[in-house]
């Protein structure tokens, strides 16, 4: 029964370490990508607030920066590919 459900499980195990390692090269990329721009956004956000003197809306450039720099939407994707792999892990290993 077991020899049974490893043969049925995996193509499915196969399809998501795939997909898993392009996920991967995607966020290491995109997380380079998204700190260079969330430098910048600092930079406009933090002059927009201290030379303009527009607090609200240097405030939410620097929440933006924030949400794209490593340690927001990176991290969460990162925290889901670690919970994917984990559960792929699982699966080869019945």
């Amino acid at each position: 029964m077991r020899i049974l459900l490893k043969k049925f499980l995996f193509p499915v195990t196969l399809l998501v370490s795939i997909i898993l390692l392009v996920c991967q090269f995607i966020c290491v990329f995109s997380s380079m990508l998204l700190s260079i721009l969330a430098f910048f956004l600092f930079a406009i956000g933090l002059a927009t607030t201290l030379l303009l003197g527009e607090t609200n809306e240097g405030l939410k450039v620097l929440f933006i920066a924030y949400l794209i720099s490593p340690y927001g939407v990176p991290m969460l994707a990162a925290w889901f590919l670690g919970t994917i792999g984990g559960i792929n892990e699982r699966l080869k290993s019945i």
